[in-house]
C-alpha cells in the first residue's frame, strides 16, 4: 500500500494514539522483563543493579562477559541501538518512508560501510570471538524478552539477528568524520559566496587569532564556537596536584541532546577485564572509564581523516547499485559512481559544485581495528601499554587523556593520517596525490607525560604541538580555544585538587568576555553626539556588571547575546554569515569582522542594534528563558507524531563555548541547545570506588521505565552517580541482582 509521507506519519500516528508512552515501568518490573534463563554462557553470569539500573557485569571467562554485555546493551537499550544499526546500514527510510530517503541516500554514498567485510576478517581471532558473544547476547534478548521496545511496533520493525558485521558497521557510524558536517554547509556556499577563496583561509586559521585574555589583560579573548559541532572535554590532573596523592581525570563529552542518551554505564569483571565506564549502545568496550590502574578519556581532535578529491577530467569510474527500500512506496534506485580515491559524492544534490568532480577519500574505507585497540585499552596497567593501545588505531580522531594509580598523567593522539603536503590548502578541493601513500599513526605523533604543569587538558582545540603551519597536518577545522584557555586557567588557580572541584569546573559556566565588554561599551558611550538617553544607559549597565557568566537567570548573557546578535546582522552580509555558520569558528569571524568594520558604519549599526537589542531584553527575559534544554527522542521529529516524545523543555545554562556547553547559534529568538554536555565521569584513582557519573537522561531507554529520565535533576543540580569498580562493593549497594543461568546440559 502507498502511504506517502505524511500518510505513513498518520499511521505511526494512530498506532502512538493506542500506545503509553508514559505508562510507569518500576525497575523490578523492568527487571523481571530481562530473559535469564537458557543463555549461551558456560557458568552463571551475576549482575548487580543499582537504583539507577546501572549493571555490574561479573562472569567466569571473558566470553561469557561480553554475552552479558551485549544481554545488558539490549535490555536498556535495543529500541535506540535497532535505529542506529539501521542508519548504519541506510535503512531508516524502510521505517519512517520518504522522509529517511535523503538520510539514507547520503550513507550509501558516503559507503560508510565499506570497510566492515575486511575489518571482520583481519581482526584478532581474541577480538573477533568477544565481539560474537556480544552479538549473541544481543540476541538473546531479541529472541526471548517477553516484550519487544515500543520503536518495534511503532515503526514495522521486524526482529532480526545481531552480527559482528553489525556491531563493526555502528563502530564505523560513529567514526564517521565530523568535517563532512561542514563540506556539506561550504559547498553550498562556494560558488555563490563573494570573495571564496580569502574567506576559507579564514575558515581555516580562525582559530589562531582566538584568545583568551591573560592574567594580565594583554590579549584578545575572541567569542567562539558554533550551533554545529560537537567535541567533548577531557583533562586529568597528576597526582603531585591532587589532595588523595593518586591522579585525577574527568570526562565530559558533547554530543547531540536527545534521549535516550548516548551512553550507558556498566562496570564488569572477567579473569581479563574489570572496568567501569561510559559505552556506546551497541558497542562492546567503556570509551570513558577506568580499570584498577589507569583511567581514560578523551576528546575529539575534529581529525582530517578525509578529502574531497577533485577528480581529473576522464577519470575512469564504475557503477555501484543500491536499492533502497522505502516504507509505503516503491523501492528506490540508488546509481554511484566509484573512483579509486573513493565514491564521487559531488552526484548528491547538496554536494554538487560547477566546476569540479569531487570524491571521498576516508581513512574509514580502510580496514583498521579499532575494537581491539580499545579492548587493550581497557586492560591497559601502565602508560606503555596505554599507548601501544593505539598502534593500529585509525578513526575517530582522538586526543586521549591517560591517569593512573601512581599519579602519573599522559596524552595521546589517537588517529591514523595521510602526510598532507601543505597544512592550508587553496581550497575545500584537495588534488588526488595529497599524502595518501604515506601515514602516520598514533606511534609517529607526539605524546605528552607528566608535563611541569601538573595537568593536561583537551577541548577540540588545535594541539599542543600545531602553531599553524606544522607539517604535520591534524586538522583543517579545530575549536577555537576558548574552553582550552579556561580549562587551564581553572586549573592553574589551586595548588591541589579535589574530586569536588573537578565537579565545579565541569559546570562552570563562565565566557571570558572583559574585552568584549570594553569594545562594546566604548563604542556605545560615543555612539551618539548627545548622551546616552534613560532606556540606553540602563541597558548599557546591564551589559557592563554582567560578570560572562551564561546562568539560565543571568539578564546580562541575555543583553551580550541580544546585541551580538542585532549588530552582527547589521553589519555582515547574509552570504557571508552563512559562510560563518557553517564552521566552527562562527563568533571569532563575526567579531573579527565587527572590530574591523569601517567606525561610521559600525556607529550606525551599533545605534540599530542596541534599539532593537534593548527592545527584546524590555520584555523581561532571562538568558535561560530563550536557551531551552528540550529532552526530545529521534522521532520528536516526525512531524504529527513529534511532541508525544519530547519529555522535557528546560531553561539551559551555558553557551556554545562555555565549559558546560549548550550550543546554539547567534539569534534573538527563543531556540534549543540540540547539543552540548551529555554525560560527566570523575574519578579519583586514589580509591577504586571513586567513579563518579551522570547522564543528561537516564540508563533505560524503554517508554515509561523510572530510569528513562531519572538522571536529568541530578544533572541540573551538579550531582552524580557513584559506580563502584570493586565487585563486592557493587554486591553490596546493588538495589537489585539478576543471575543469568546457562542452557541445561542434554
Amino acid at each position: 500500500m502507498a502511504f506517502g509521507r505524511f500518510g505513513i506519519a498518520a499511521h505511526i500516528l494512530r498506532r502512538v494514539a493506542f500506545a503509553d508512552l508514559r505508562r510507569r515501568r518500576s525497575l523490578p518490573e523492568r527487571l523481571a522483563m530481562l530473559p535469564s534463563e537458557a543463555a549461551a554462557v558456560s557458568a552463571a553470569l551475576r549482575i548487580s543493579w543499582d537504583a539507577h539500573q546501572v549493571p555490574f557485569v561479573e562472569a567466569e571467562t571473558d566470553d561469557d562477559l561480553a554475552f552479558g554485555l551485549g544481554l545488558v546493551h539490549a535490555h536498556l537499550r535495543l529500541g535506540q541501538m535497532e535505529l542506529m544499526r539501521r542508519l548504519a546500514r541506510g535503512r531508516i527510510s524502510e521505517m519512517v518512508g520518504g522522509f529517511g530517503f535523503a538520510l539514507d541516500r547520503l550513507v550509501r554514498t558516503f559507503d560508510i560501510g565499506r570497510a566492515v567485510p575486511d575489518i571482520v576478517a583481519t581482526m584478532p581471532a581474541e577480538t573477533r570471538t568477544w565481539l560474537e558473544s556480544f552479538a549473541r547476547g544481543i540476541n538473546h534478548v531479541v529472541e526471548r524478552a517477553p516484550e519487544l521496545p515500543l520503536e518495534f511496533s511503532l515503526l514495522d520493525l521486524k526482529p532480526e539477528p545481531w552480527s559482528i558485521a553489525d556491531v563493526v558497521a555502528l563502530g564505523r557510524l560513529i567514526a564517521a568524520d565530523v568535517n563532512w558536517i561542514v563540506w556539506m554547509r561550504l559547498l553550498k556556499l562556494r560558488d555563490v559566496t563573494p570573495g571564496w577563496p580569502k574567506l576559507w583561509k579564514r575558515l581555516l586559521r580562525h582559530d589562531l587569532s582566538s584568545y583568551a585574555s591573560s592574567d594580565k589583560g594583554k590579549h584578545v579573548d575572541v567569542l567562539a564556537g558554533t550551533a554545529l559541532r560537537s567535541g567533548s572535554n577531557s583533562f586529568v590532573v597528576a597526582g603531585a596536584r591532587s589532595q588523595s596523592g593518586a591522579a585525577l581525570i574527568a570526562n565530559d563529552p558533547h554530543l547531540s541532546i536527545v534521549l535516550p542518551n548516548a551512553w550507558l554505564l556498566a562496570g564488569m569483571k572477567s579473569p581479563s577485564h574489570h572496568a567501569v565506564g561510559m559505552m556506546v549502545p551497541g558497542i562492546p568496550f567503556v570509551a570513558i572509564g577506568r580499570n584498577p590502574w589507569i583511567a581514560w578519556g578523551g576528546a575529539s581532535l575534529h581529525a582530517a581523516s578525509s578529502d574531497l578529491v577533485e577528480l581529473p577530467e576522464n577519470t575512469p569510474l564504475n557503477e555501484r547499485i543500491e536499492t533502497i527500500a522505502v516504507r509505503g512506496e516503491a523501492p528506490r534506485t540508488l546509481r554511484v559512481r566509484e573512483s579509486q580515491f573513493g565514491p564521487v559524492v559531488s552526484d548528491l544534490p547538496n554536494l554538487r559544485v560547477r566546476d569540479a568532480t569531487l570524491a571521498l577519500r576516508w581513512m574509514g574505507h580502510r580496514a583498521s581495528d579499532e575494537f581491539t585497540a580499545m579492548l587493550n585499552v581497557g586492560r591497559a596497567r601502565n602508560w606503555q601499554e596505554f599507548r601501544q593501545a593505539f598502534a593500529h588505531y585509525d578513526l575517530p580522531g582522538l586526543e586521549m587523556n591517560y591517569a593512573d594509580v601512581s599519579g602519573h598523567i599522559g596524552q595521546v593522539l589517537a588517529v591514523r593520517l595521510p602526510q598532507r603536503p601543505n597544512a592550508s590548502p587553496d581550497d575545500i578541493f584537495s588534488p588526488p596525490d595529497n599524502g595518501w601513500d604515506n601515514l602516520q599513526g598514533s606511534a609517529e605523533l607526539p605524546a605528552r607525560y607528566d608535563p611541569p604543569e601538573g595537568f593536561l587538558a583537551s577541548a577540540n582545540g588545535r594541539p599542543w604541538f600545531d602553531k599553524g603551519d606544522s607539517e604535520i597536518v591534524v586538522s583543517f577545522h579545530f575549536s577555537p580555544g576558548d574552553r582550552t584557555h579556561r580549562l587551564a586557567q581553572l586549573l592553574r588557580f589551586k595548588s591541589t585538587y579535589s574530586t569536588t572541584d573537578l565537579m565545579t569546573i565541569q559546570r562552570d559556566v563562565h565566557l571570558n568576555v572583559r574585552l568584549h565588554k570594553a569594545f562594546l561599551l566604548s563604542w556605545m558611550g560615543t555612539m551618539r553626539p548627545r548622551p546616552l538617553s534613560e532606556q540606553e544607559r540602563a541597558f548599557y549597565l546591564v551589559i557592563k556588571f554582567w560578570n560572562g557568566n551564561y546562568d539560565a537567570g543571568s539578564k546580562g548573557a541575555l543583553a551580550f547575546e541580544l546585541l551580538l546578535f542585532h549588530l552582527a546582522r547589521n553589519l555582515i552580509p547574509q552570504s557571508r554569515a552563512q559562510a560563518y555558520d557553517a564552521a566552527w569558528g562562527t563568533r571569532t569571524l563575526i567579531w573579527e569582522d565587527i572590530v574591523a568594520a569601517e567606525p561610521s558604519l559600525r556607529a550606525q549599526a551599533l545605534v540599530q542594534a542596541v534599539r532593537q537589542a534593548r527592545r527584546d531584553l524590555a520584555r523581561g527575559l532571562e538568558w535561560g528563558r530563550i536557551h531551552r534544554l528540550r529532552l526530545i527522542h529521534p522521532l520528536g521529529n516526525l512531524p504529527l507524531i513529534g511532541r508525544r516524545f519530547r519529555f522535557a523543555d528546560l531553561p539551559a545554562s551555558g553557551t556554545s563555548e562555555t565549559l558546560m556547553k549548550t550550543a546554539h547559534g547567534i539569534t534573538n529568538r527563543c531556540h534549543v541547545a540540540r547539543y552540548g554536555s551529555v554525560a560527566r565521569h570523575i574519578s579519583d584513582l586514589a580509591d577504586p570506588d571513586a567513579n563518579l557519573f551522570a547522564l543528561l537522561g537516564g540508563q533505560d531507554g524503554w517508554f515509561g521505565s523510572t530510569t528513562f529520565a531519572d538522571q536529568v535533576e541530578l544533572w541540573r543540580r551538579g550531582e552524580y552517580v557513584s559506580v563502584p569498580l570493586q565487585p563486592e562493593t557493587a554486591r553490596a549497594r546493588a538495589a537489585h541482582h539478576t543471575v543469568i543461568t546457562p542452557e541445561p546440559r542434554s
